[in-house]
């Protein structure tokens, strides 16, 4: 047994009971999830999706007012179309944690239907000096990791769940196709800065807001966000590739297809705002090929700097 899942079974071990009775109910939500097949995950989804538009809730104020900020040349009919959608969509990706979870490669990965940018793919690997994959929250991101660690050496980085006694589950689930992941914490960067030199490759979710001292405010569809400086300095570090990657959750039960898209040079800028900004920009074109797949119910405009207005307080 690994450090990390010794570690993981550890806290498990120490939880309490209000903690391991949630942890049982929420696994045993998932491989329920996990048991149905993708049209009836799918059906559930959406259902989960209309209940959220329909009951007052947080994921639909903080959708509203995100699209709102993001998108004001919609007109309001435009942005609570799109609201709507969004929740409908997050209704899916979390029904979609079942199979994304549980699912065996032959199940999960015939799903994949396309993969586009092969090209772009193709090349960053051949360069041999690892590549760093951008995976936002948009589509499908547990796909992303899952067929990542099927076809290249993954060693990535997670954030431990609110709830310990799950822990040790998630983390069997996500390497059970041969990734590595590693708890969000300065031993993990220099895991990761090793794999890439050593020609490995490594996901991150670069639209995660990085805390008060992780980063820097750069535009996020024209309105100050704080972005993550640790992409560049990865980038500075190892010298390796970078590319975007999203998984699109295609309608009906046709399973998703791949995206791979370039990133800009200047995502590895020693100017950490010249850098944020490249980075947020390869997001928004990400964004752009769905934009009701993002997670818009995520407050990433929380904490502004001074002078601008929280939105999510108004």
């Amino acid at each position: 047994m690994s450090s990390v899942r010794q570690k993981t079974a550890k806290k498990s071990q120490q939880a309490g009971w209000g903690d391991r009775i949630k942890g049982a109910l929420l696994i045993g939500l998932v491989r329920f999830l996990g048991w149905l097949p993708l049209s009836l995950n799918r059906l559930l989804g959406r259902f989960i999706g209309r209940l959220l538009w329909w009951i007052p809730n947080s994921n639909k104020k903080v959708t509203e007012r995100n699209i709102q900020a993001a998108f004001p040349q919609l007109n309001p009919t435009e942005q609570r179309q799109l609201s709507r959608e969004s929740l409908l969509q997050l209704g899916m990706a979390t029904a979609e944690l079942g199979p994304m979870w549980c699912w065996s490669a032959d199940k999960l990965m015939p799903l994949v239907k396309e993969v586009k940018g092969q090209a772009l793919l193709d090349a960053a690997i051949a360069e041999g000096r690892g590549v760093i994959f951008l995976g936002p929250h948009i589509g499908a991101w547990e796909l992303v990791g899952n067929w990542l660690a099927l076809h290249y050496p993954l060693t990535a980085m997670y954030r431990p769940p609110n709830i310990a006694s799950v822990e040790g589950f998630m983390l069997d689930s996500r390497n059970r196709f041969g990734g590595h992941y590693i708890p969000a914490e300065l031993r993990g960067v220099r895991e990761i800065i090793k794999a890439l030199k050593h020609s490995g490759v490594t996901g991150i979710l670069p639209d995660q807001d990085p805390g008060d001292n992780g980063g820097v405010y750069a535009p996020f569809f024209g309105r100050p966000a704080r972005t993550m400086t640790l992409v560049a300095k990865l980038l500075q570090k190892a010298q390796c590739a970078c590319l975007l990657v999203m998984a699109e959750r295609l309608p009906g039960t046709e399973g998703f297809r791949l995206h791979f898209l370039p990133a800009e040079a200047d995502i590895a800028s020693d100017d950490d705002v010249v850098a944020a900004a490249a980075l947020n920009r390869g997001v928004e074109a990400c964004v752009q090929i769905a934009p009701a797949q993002y997670l818009w119910a995520y407050k990433r405009y929380r904490k502004p700097p001074a002078g601008i207005d929280d939105i999510y307080k108004a």
